[in-house]
């Protein structure tokens, strides 16, 4: 019997959406919000009646069969840190959500948007792999300093898809496996996968790790408080220097790293630099998870926008591939992975989580 289900993917200025029949793609599509439209709410939460008709719109255009949807399934926004699954959106995860009581993202409006819509049909929303996935081990937790304690905040949904397909194709169970995992996107996390938990990443958006196109990664502590009481920067600018001032940004002047492959083509030295630095800083975090996980290691998976760029997966392959084989799976994949969730569910692969 086929599923279909849609799959909503709210970002700041736009919502990617998709229906699938089984794997199939039945429909998919994205909707741009401007700036103006956008700026007419005071909140995130606010936006949910816009987006929510825009989505309604675009399906009833294309003359979508709402009626043979199963469930809805989004991406999940700033919700409690919580271990990964596939989580039934319930009356707590739509307070947080709306309160933004974790955090304020447009990926909040995602369950909000999923529940309200599938009330209508009597089917089931859900979220899966939400940011704040914290499956840490303790001792990947402390830091020098006892107030302050290392965070989950990754790229959970696609590190674990990728995952999972890498295990469904060796045939074996994701949870007998110890894999990293590492998402080049606009952030850089790379994650170690052990035994169907990420017992350690790096968090992405504001803590340590590689630097991207647009975060700063690992910074020298020393370096950052003198910044901080400079008298040249305010909180808020600091913030922004650390995430989406960061890295490619501050080095080069752009977050395309088309930009950075073209000035390497025309022999720009800085640029070059700046690529074996990136390379060298990402094989550097992926083999510290190695040494954390005894070398043991089954595999290494790339992903994410950048591993399209193959001169960089090839300089990267090279650096790490001693230490277990690697497999590139370029692009984000999001809406799949959403997809995915909603028919492990459906399919009785997997059981839902109650929030």
């Amino acid at each position: 019997m086929a599923h279909t289900i849609l799959v909503i993917n709210p970002g700041s200025t736009s919502t990617k959406i998709a229906v699938f029949r089984d794997e199939e793609t039945v429909f998919s599509s994205g909707i741009s919000h401007t700036s103006e439209e956008i700026g007419r709410f005071d909140t995130v939460a606010d936006q949910l009646e816009f987006r929510e008709q825009a989505i309604m719109d675009l399906l009833t255009s294309h003359v979508i069969d709402l009626k043979a949807l199963d469930c809805i399934v989004a991406r999940g926004g700033l919700v409690r840190p919580l271990p990964h699954g596939t989580y039934r959106v319930n009356d707590r995860m739509k307070q947080d959500l709306r309160t933004a009581c974790y955090g304020g993202h447009a990926s909040n409006l995602g369950a909000l948007i999923a529940d309200d819509m599938a009330s209508k049909f009597q089917i089931p929303a859900y979220i899966s792999d939400p940011v704040v996935v914290d499956e840490l081990d303790d001792v990947a937790r402390i830091t020098g300093i006892k107030s302050i304690k290392r965070r989950s905040i990754f790229h959970a949904l696609n590190q674990r898809s990728v995952a999972l397909r890498y295990a469904k194709v060796k045939n074996q169970r994701y949870e007998d496996l110890t894999l990293i995992v590492a998402h080049l996107g606009g952030g850089i996390t790379v994650g170690l996968h052990k035994r169907g938990r990420v017992v350690d990443v790096n968090n992405g958006l504001d803590g340590e790790g590689p630097f991207s196109p647009e975060r700063a990664g690992t910074i020298p502590a020393g370096d950052l408080v003198g910044l901080c009481f400079s008298g040249t920067y305010s909180e808020h600018e600091i913030r922004k220097l650390l995430t989406g001032h960061g890295g490619l940004i501050s080095l080069l002047g752009t977050n395309d790293t088309r930009d950075l492959e073209r000035w390497i083509a025309e022999g720009d030295r800085e640029s070059e630099l700046v690529f074996r630095s990136l390379v060298y800083n990402v094989a550097k975090y992926i083999g510290s998870l190695a040494a954390a996980a005894d070398g043991r290691i089954d595999g290494i998976l790339i992903t994410g926008g950048i591993a399209h760029w193959k001169g960089l997966t090839e300089a990267l392959t090279a650096k790490v591939s001693w230490i277990a084989p690697v497999t590139v799976y370029p692009g984000e994949g999001e809406l799949e992975a959403l997809r995915d969730a909603g028919l492990r569910v459906l399919r009785g692969e997997e059981i839902p989580v109650e929030y």
